[in-house]
């Protein structure tokens, strides 16, 4: 599955992307916030990710900007099974892509194609020193659980507290449409 947003392509991971995904997520401060990404992220790290790509129609993406007619791997993107979770959002992106809505932007486009899916409960969490990731989860409309758990983080090198959250896809209305400023293409 393809995603076009105003800035951005969504697509799944090839397997030639790999230097470029070690460039863009090859930051300790970008890894330091993921559970499953070691530090420092070496090639095998970046071809072993992009092998878990699997159907082609599954909310799980790398995030391409599009910027003065260019277009580069700024970051990754969807949903995957996380302990009991079956729909677990995550996202990473790369330090010069902060602070610019581009987390939001994607987010709404993988919940879009997440319901498009017919998937109605998305989960997310955040390391509680990365208060920044729990704004864009807020904007996306995730709701906070209470729950606070220890997740053990390949980049840290050690558990971290996280906070949970989660969102009913369907709330409120459950008859498919949704946002109309994004285009999939299967």
């Amino acid at each position: 599955m393809f995603v076009r947003t105003q800035r951005l392509t969504l697509r799944p991971g090839w397997p030639e992307d790999a230097p470029a995904l070690m460039q863009a997520i090859g930051h300790e401060n970008v890894v330091r916030n993921l559970s499953r990404a070691p530090w420092p992220y070496p090639m095998e790290a970046a071809e072993t990710f992009l092998s878990s790509f699997g159907d082609p129609v599954d909310p799980k993406f790398l995030v391409f900007e599009h910027r003065d007619g260019a277009t580069r791997l700024i970051g990754g993107t969807g949903l995957s099974v996380w302990k009991d979770e079956p729909n677990e959002f995550g996202y990473w992106y790369t330090p010069d892509a902060w602070g610019r809505g581009i987390a939001t932007e994607a987010g709404r486009a993988v919940l879009q194609a997440a319901r498009a899916r017919g998937i109605r409960r998305v989960t997310a969490g955040h390391f509680i020193d990365n208060p920044a990731s729990g704004k864009v989860l807020r904007k996306l409309g995730f709701r906070p659980t209470g729950q606070l758990v220890s997740i053990y983080s390949r980049g840290r090198g050690c558990e971290a507290p996280t906070t949970r959250y989660e969102i009913d896809l369907c709330e409120g209305d459950c008859s498919g449409g949704g946002d109309e400023d994004h285009r999939m293409a299967a």
